[in-house]
């Protein structure tokens, strides 16, 4: 499947594709996005005027069967992530989905049977794959910095955020029917496929998940423990009731570490025997762009550039799944 250039549809135009993804399609060469659609059609319209996009629909399948779209970027919350998945794979379009992939991993492997089936291929917006502060980090455990890697342990915490404290406005994000959890399903994901990018697949999980501060019914602290393919243990904190906000990520070898966040702009900081070196970043404007750029790369020029798959995706939901 290759195209000349690839005319973009987006499904769900809400807060995410405001900066973060939608105005990356309109920037890449060879790329360009033509239509969007949103349940309430004046939310459509109103995007589509201010970014510039000629079509905007109110109904999912008439943007999915415009002949004008040959791709879709599926940005809605993960319950209805299998649906349009396949649909679009129907109409022969490749996809590209917001993450976590699905609500579970059972519906991760239905969305990439289906687009096997039609041959079309699925992305999904692990965009942190290709940002240079993961690469650098990635360019020093391929270059032995810290030796061989022993373990790696993550420590997320936070405070609950004002939307949550107000029964009247809980945010789908802790609505497991709507998320498939709560914000460790939304936060977590991110750290568990850089974790996959950085060290390889999981092979072995186990995990506890509770709630304790009562302020929804999903869970908000989420502890699990897990061994690599490669050999290598890992432990995971996450907690959404906390006192303060901390986000320390820590892959230690037999000769040093590395320290990084998963969100914050913090250096990256490799500590061994000689000292310590750090490496500060600024993330991309429009932080979906790096990725998109290998989508649209491997979509005109038949590459294999891409590195955040159905296949990796659905690896990230499976661990998830297994630790709750």
């Amino acid at each position: 499947m290759k195209f000349e250039k690839v005319r973009w549809g987006i499904i769900g135009c809400g807060d995410v594709t405001e900066v973060k993804s939608g105005p990356a399609f309109q920037k890449i060469k060879n790329s360009e996005l033509v239509a969007v659609m949103r349940r309430t059609g004046e939310l459509a319209k109103d995007y589509a005027e201010r970014h510039h996009v000629p079509k905007w629909y109110d109904d999912a399948d008439a943007l999915i069967n415009d002949p004008d779209v040959d791709a879709v970027y599926i940005a809605t919350p993960p319950s209805s992530h299998k649906e349009y998945t396949i649909k679009v794979a129907k109409a022969g379009k490749p996809v590209y989905v917001e993450k976590p992939m699905a609500l579970n991993f059972a519906e991760c492997m239905e969305m990439i049977a289906a687009c096997e089936t039609f041959g079309v291929p699925l992305y999904v917006a692990y965009y942190r794959r290709v940002l240079p502060r993961f690469l650098k980090i990635k360019e020093l455990l391929d270059h032995e910095a810290v030796g061989d890697v022993r373990f790696v342990s993550t420590t997320q915490y936070q405070k609950a955020s004002e939307d949550v404290l107000d029964s009247k406005t809980i945010p789908w994000r802790v609505q497991p029917e709507i998320s498939g959890g709560g914000l460790f399903f939304d936060l977590a994901s991110h750290t568990l496929d850089l974790l996959d990018f950085l060290l390889g697949p999981i092979k072995d999980v186990q995990g506890f998940a509770s709630n304790q501060a009562g302020y929804y019914s999903a869970e908000d602290i989420v502890t699990g423990t897990y061994r690599f393919e490669s050999g290598i243990h890992g432990i995971g904190n996450w907690c959404f009731s906390a006192f303060e906000d901390v986000d320390m990520n820590e892959i230690v070898g037999s000769k040093g570490k590395i320290t990084f966040s998963t969100f914050g702009n913090a250096p990256v900081v490799l500590t061994t025997a000689n000292g310590t070196e750090q490496w500060s970043f600024e993330p991309p404007q429009h932080i979906h762009q790096p990725l998109l750029e290998t989508i649209i790369a491997d979509l005109t020029g038949g590459s294999n550039q891409c590195p955040s798959t159905g296949e990796t995706g659905a690896r990230t939901n499976w661990v998830m799944g297994k630790i709750v």
